[in-house]
């Protein structure tokens, strides 16, 4: 994979053309069969790809936007650049948007729904779908997170009215630095994404809208196509050490696993465990010589920038506590069962 990476960064130097350019088309087309849309419009980052899609559903100054509690805190961001309002919704049991949650969160001036397929878990998007469409509202994925997963035997970035895609370097789909894209099978919501990553224009020196400039480099285009090629193995990988981490941590108490929604894929971006005194575990793991992590420590309602949506502590009590005792165990396609044994065999003497 390395000498076809090389040879087509190769391509795009012989080229000339280092942003967009045929590169980035033949990704997008090839992404966009991945997803099974209509469309991909790639960006500069998948923070970009989120402002591109509320803007091109709409969403203007004032509006709502229904985000998870528990999500990174681009998914809220977003809203904020426009200078909408995020209202945030607690977790379910598999730590994506409660879905019997929702309803008490929508009002007048509701816009968009942005459930979020936390850690490669696919949101409950049927129950999700049915309140949009009961009150005329769009739902739009953040499925940063969600490469390849899948709900009910559909594809996860074609669920809503758009998605948006992150590409950063340790995605499961990742680039050489930053990338994003939109999905959509809406052919003008695709038009205005490109029209709006590109300063605004409809052919060349033609600024129709007030854009910017999120347009995605050649040399990520032309990785990006290559890592295509091989993520269905990758996540297949994933899936069965998964299975293997969650086979020899059920004999371990005091660690809960992250339980997979029926008819789901999940894909497993993030291997999370819910574990008491967190901080001690991961400091245990990491003097063990195992990296860990955590995602996320704060959620979102209780961030600091964020004070001023009205929130305290306690109000989404499921999300409070993902912040306080998720720790992210090594994952990747690599990962070898006696690795993964190394690691429940620390975790068992860390929880002692």
């Amino acid at each position: 994979m390395a000498d076809e990476i090389k040879r087509r960064l190769g391509r795009v130097v012989d080229s000339g053309a280092f942003v967009l350019g045929s590169e980035v088309e033949n990704f997008e087309r090839e992404f966009a069969g991945y997803t099974n849309t209509r469309h991909a419009v790639c960006v500069n980052s998948g923070t970009s790809a989120l402002h591109l899609a509320l803007l091109a559903a709409g969403v203007e100054r004032g509006d709502e936007i229904v985000v998870p509690a528990m999500t990174f805190i681009a998914t809220a961001m977003a809203a904020t650049y426009i200078g909408a309002e995020p209202v945030c919704v607690d977790v379910d049991r598999f730590c994506t948007m409660d879905s019997g949650a929702l309803e008490k969160a929508i009002t007048s001036k509701t816009k968009v729904i942005m459930p979020v397929h936390l850690y490669g878990q696919p949101a409950d998007m049927d129950p999700i779908t049915d309140v949009a469409e009961k009150h005329g509202i769009a739902v739009i994925e953040d499925a940063a997170q969600a490469h390849g997963a899948a709900d009910n035997g559909r594809k996860c970035g074609s669920l809503g009215r758009v998605a948006a895609w992150s590409f950063y370097p340790g995605k499961n789909l990742g680039a050489l630095g930053e990338g994003g894209a939109v999905t959509t099978d809406d052919d003008e919501i695709a038009e205005k994404c490109r029209i709006l990553r590109d300063w605004g224009q409809r052919g060349k020196g033609n600024h129709v809208e007030k854009g910017f400039n999120y347009r995605m480099d050649a040399f990520q285009g032309a990785a990006l196509g290559v890592k295509l090629e091989h993520i269905e193995r990758w996540t297949n990988l994933r899936i069965s050490a998964a299975d293997y981490y969650r086979e020899k941590l059920a004999r371990l108490n005091g660690i809960e696993t992250l339980p997979v929604r029926e008819n789901a894929r999940c894909v497993w971006h993030i291997f999370p465990i819910m574990v008491e005194n967190r901080d001690e575990v991961a400091q245990y793991l990491r003097d063990a010589g195992i990296g860990v992590s955590v995602h996320y420590p704060c959620a979102v309602h209780l961030h600091p920038c964020y004070k001023d949506l009205g929130y305290k502590k306690g109000d989404f009590p499921n999300a409070e506590k993902i912040a306080e005792n998720e720790l992210s165990l090594p994952m990747f396609p690599g990962i070898t069962r006696e690795q993964i044994d190394t690691v429940v065999n620390a975790l068992r003497e860390a929880v002692k």
